[in-house]
């Protein structure tokens, strides 16, 4: 219960527009894991994420669908992680890094 409450804050957190507020959400869902200095296996870390993401900066309806088929995993094979998050935390954090990941 203590981390789902943890979750909904930092999500709101995020939403509000604070790139450090995405980035503690990143780290409290545990994205460095994969994505961090030294990326796990074949994942990309968190620059060529944001490289990737860039092309939906500014185009909210594409963004939306990335979202949906991030968070179903659809988009990456069904990565636990991936398909467990809100779709706020989903959100802040796609959103996050079409904007550069900054």
């Amino acid at each position: 219960m203590k981390h789902s409450i943890a979750c909904v804050g930092l999500a709101t957190l995020a939403l509000t527009g604070s790139a450090h507020g995405s980035q503690q959400l990143a780290v409290e869902h545990g994205c460095y894991s994969c994505h961090g200095a030294y990326p796990r296996g074949e994942a990309p870390n968190f620059e060529k994420l944001a490289g990737k993401m860039a092309k939906y900066q500014g185009d909210a309806t594409a963004l939306a669908d990335k979202i949906s088929r991030y968070r179903t995993g659809e988009a990456f094979e069904h990565i636990e992680a991936h398909e467990r998050l809100s779709p706020e935390a989903a959100t802040a954090l796609l959103k996050w890094l079409a904007e550069g990941g900054k």
